[in-house]
């Protein structure tokens, strides 16, 4: 009985410490998680995929579209010239994009957790932010309200071909419908000569009747149509990330001036009570002194 007590006592220690130290794992782990800011890590990943979606579906749509113009409505390569370096400038346009905004949002996301972080310990009074640091984030809270007025511009303007496309679209399909009453299928065309797109030259600018429903039925506009939706969509999740970011940011930059606030009143009202506590000793002395 004496040789297994001990024996007990060691396995008691044993399951305690182990117990410590999960214990102190999970709080570990707790503090790891409390630190990440999850509304910049959720405006970060939806700003990832939307610029993604736009930028990778954008370039492949205006691929198609010149191909199918190339094909069907402009022939002569001097008719849409300047449809072809206005493609070319947008692609590299989206190259820029999806490079600026891969970085911006790091930096945003960066940001969210110095600030978190930098909260928490102005909270606790064991640090101090800078005026630098509040003016960083009122610097990337303008700068990202003109991102996003930038990209409701992209935004609206990403709806045009989509509104094209459909047009072309209705139209095939209204001459496709079983119930459809169309004695003469050549006076139903489409003409993007009226859009500006090519030259009123071009040859022939027009689809009409059968023409038009092969064209509606080549992968190149079938392709092209629904790439053009899925770029306007993520065009609307960059918007949406970007408004995200802005009341991060507002919030964040609220919260440090308030902090900054509370410290400076947490100081003067220490000050005061160290002047209390000090005059308050001196009258002591006084009056012991009187006594004496």
């Amino acid at each position: 009985m004496d040789g297994t007590k001990p024996a007990m006592e060691s396995n008691a220690e044993e399951t305690q410490d182990e117990g410590q130290e999960s214990k102190g794992c999970f709080e570990c782990c707790i503090k790891c998680l409390g630190g990440v800011p999850y509304a910049s890590l959720v405006a970060t990943i939806l700003c990832f995929s939307g610029v993604a979606l736009f930028c990778g579906c954008g370039h492949v749509a205006l691929t198609g579209t010149l191909t199918m113009m190339e094909n069907h409505f402009s022939r002569v390569s001097n008719d849409h010239a300047n449809l072809a370096m206005v493609i070319q400038i947008f692609q590299y346009i989206i190259y820029g994009i999806a490079s600026f905004f891969f970085v911006y949002a790091i930096i945003l996301l960066a940001e969210g957790f110095y600030t978190t972080s930098a909260i928490k310990k102005e909270l606790q009074s064991d640090f101090k932010t800078t005026v630098c640091g509040r003016c960083i984030t009122a610097f990337f809270m303008f700068l990202t309200y003109i991102l996003f007025l930038a990209f409701l511009a992209i935004f609206g303007f990403t709806a045009i071909p989509v509104f094209l496309f459909f047009n072309m679209w209705n139209t095939c399909a209204a001459m496709k419908a079983p119930d459809a009453n169309i004695t003469s299928p050549d006076s139903i065309c489409v003409d993007i000569r009226q859009y500006g797109i090519v030259s009123y030259s071009a040859n022939p600018g027009k689809a009409c009747g059968a023409t038009l429903g092969e064209i509606c039925n080549t992968s190149e506009f079938y392709l092209s149509y629904h790439l053009y939706i899925v770029a306007l969509a993520g065009a609307g999740a960059t918007v949406i990330a970007l408004i995200h970011y802005l009341m991060i940011l507002a919030a964040n930059w609220a919260y440090l001036k308030s902090a900054v606030s509370t410290h400076e009143y947490q100081d003067i009202k220490t000050k005061d009570d160290q002047d209390l506590e000090a005059e308050a000793r001196s009258k002591e002395g006084q009056n012991s002194s009187s006594y004496s």
